[in-house]
């Protein structure tokens, strides 16, 4: 399938936002409006979509409300970017639901992360357009600075300036994952200082494809997830999972085949890991699972739950450097 880049978002454009599962919109209210503002105040006009501010218990609506919300930013020529408001559990029930050959006619920036991963694939195997891992907007514009600032500076060096030349991804000096009532938030988290580990020796260039463990397992062996590919990169990331999960998942890959494949792996830092008394991070469990396999992996990569997050396209051409011990794009748009 040919591969299709969005045309790049532009001050003044509409982002438009919806809520595929969890009503987000009515349960964080303030985090909410702070987000809407912080994008408006950057030039952008913002379309709400249907489902703002209701909720149906768990979800934001019906199945066929759910769809019918994505499918109107589809369908209207204003909106380049459909931005979700957060993840959930439910997105992949949209699926079979959404209207690929209008984004075939007129292609958007698609945004999101979590639960978004089944759409944000689905999209992109059922089209070739390329769709973005990045910030979703109650989750990651809503919260305080200096960390959605530096969530911008990547969601506006991918899809507001373009890409005229391959972009070089820029480890954040400081990361947080710290826990604070978004009710009762007024203020910004603590941070600790960052660092990407980079076990392997090489280059690697490949596609990217793959975004959050837990939420590939309800698109598996479906039309939706994108085939596996010998010498992909693979993303991995999962939030608020134990340790238990976490190799399941990581082992349910391994018996799919799919560590034989990938040429490499960014492992995003896992949010309020529970390793259970064990004392053993993600990447150990991933090591075991591999049982001694050389597969070159980059450990906590920052996109992912945590704050700041950067913005990945699924589908685009990366490549990663053991050696200078780099991550960057090479498609350019």
């Amino acid at each position: 399938m040919e591969k299709t880049l969005p045309p790049a978002l532009k001050k003044g454009d509409t982002i438009a936002f919806f809520s595929p599962s969890t009503p987000i919109t009515a349960l964080a209210t303030g985090r909410f409006e702070r987000a809407r503002h912080f994008l408006s105040e950057k030039g952008f006009i913002l379309k709400a979509g249907s489902l703002t501010g209701k909720t149906d218990h768990y979800r934001s609506g019906s199945i066929q409300e759910r769809a019918e919300e994505l499918n109107a930013l589809i369908r209207d020529p204003a909106v380049r970017c459909i931005m979700s408001t957060i993840g959930g559990m439910n997105s992949n029930a949209l699926l079979p639901y959404i209207d690929y050959e209008a984004l075939l006619k007129d292609p958007k920036i698609i945004i999101g992360y979590s639960d978004v991963t089944a759409l944000l694939s689905g999209i992109y195997a059922k089209t070739g357009l390329i769709t973005f891992y990045g910030p979703a907007l109650v989750a990651s514009f809503g919260e305080f600075p200096p960390m959605v600032d530096d969530t911008y500076d990547s969601f506006k060096q991918l899809v507001i300036n373009g890409m005229g030349q391959s972009h070089q991804y820029t480890m954040p000096e400081a990361w947080t994952d710290e826990f604070i009532d978004w009710k009762t938030q007024s203020g910004p988290k603590s941070t600790q200082p960052n660092q990407w580990v980079f076990q392997g020796q090489g280059v690697y260039t490949g596609r990217l494809i793959g975004g959050n463990l837990n939420t590939m397992a309800g698109i598996w062996g479906s039309p939706y997830m994108p085939e596996i590919e010998d010498g992909d990169i693979l993303l991995l990331e999962d939030s608020l999972k134990g340790i238990e999960s976490v190799e399941r998942s990581f082992a349910h890959l391994k018996a799919c085949g799919v560590f034989d494949r990938v040429s490499a792996v960014l492992l995003g830092k896992h949010e309020k890991f529970n390793d259970k008394g064990t004392k053993r991070q993600p990447i150990d469990v991933l090591r075991e699972v591999l049982n001694d396999q050389p597969l070159p992996i980059v450990v906590d990569f920052d996109c992912c739950h945590t704050h700041p997050m950067l913005t990945m396209p699924l589908g685009a051409t990366v490549t990663v450097d053991f050696e200078q011990e780099t991550v960057r794009l090479e498609d350019k748009w």
